[in-house]
């Protein structure tokens, strides 16, 4: 068990991985990220392992990514950059190619990177004190590696809306955009998520998988997202403008571009 990631087994089957740093808002950080794709690997690969489950741990769901470190891989040799940026690209295409199918719980706030998760996973119900933003341009940088996820959820007009706005959705909007399949009492999350995968693990363990596969398959599939939405954002946040809103954000002051 790692102390950022834990796991447990909430039912017969089913699998909990809660994101475990509330004291940063669960960001992902580098060990969170390997830790979050190592158990989604294990799991997909487990056949006792019917549903998992994804939550979080105190207030915030996942506040998306250290601003901090953001900045820092700005700076850092291309190579390290786009690296880092390919991390959490092939975490969440982990989450959606996973055989397993997955439920996001979502307690609180999830920003960025964070409702990359919810998107990813395949059912996703939100308590009704949860938010969901997408602030990346008011950082100098867009939701890149989020993007086909968010997209695919809540439709390229509405995407287009909120990633140039980064203004805050609320779980009812989140709801009626498509990103959550359901809105419940925060005492009620819990419960519902458990029954929702009970329900899905009354089907066949192959036909689950096919099914999971049968979307994709009638999707837009591309093999290369990853890659290239990573790139979009390693060479982003290396650029001038990306560092002084990063800089800005960390200082908590306005960019020098809305003054």
């Amino acid at each position: 068990m790692n102390a950022v990631l834990l796991e447990s087994a909430a039912a017969p089957g089913i699998v909990r991985l809660t994101l475990n740093r509330p004291q940063a808002r669960n960001a992902l950080d580098a060990a969170l990220i390997a830790a979050l794709g190592a158990a989604i690997a294990r799991h997909g690969a487990r056949d006792a392992t019917r549903v998992v489950l994804l939550d979080a741990s105190g207030s915030a769901f996942c506040a998306g990514a250290d601003l901090a470190a953001m900045r820092a891989l700005g700076r850092a040799p291309p190579a390290e950059n786009l690296a880092d940026a390919r991390r959490l690209a092939d975490l969440l295409a982990a989450i959606r190619a996973c055989p397993k199918p997955s439920i996001a719980c979502v307690q609180g706030a999830a920003f960025g990177g964070g409702v990359g998760l919810v998107a990813a996973c395949d059912v996703a119900i939100g308590a009704a004190e949860a938010r969901f933003r997408m602030p990346e341009v008011r950082l100098g940088i867009v939701p890149a590696v989020i993007s086909p996820y968010l997209i695919e959820a809540i439709g390229a007009r509405a995407a287009r809306g909120y990633f140039l706005s980064g203004e805050i959705l609320d779980a009812a909007r989140a709801r009626e955009l498509g990103l959550l399949h359901e809105v419940v009492a925060r005492d009620a999350l819990a419960p519902r998520a458990l029954a929702i995968a009970g329900e899905i693990a009354q089907g066949g363990p192959a036909a689950l998988t096919a099914a999971k596969e049968l979307v994709a398959e009638a999707g837009h599939r591309d093999a290369d997202r990853a890659a290239r939405t990573a790139a979009i954002l390693a060479g982003l946040r290396a650029g001038a403008e990306a560092q002084e809103g990063l800089a800005a954000a960390i200082e908590r002051r306005s960019p020098a571009w809305s003054r």
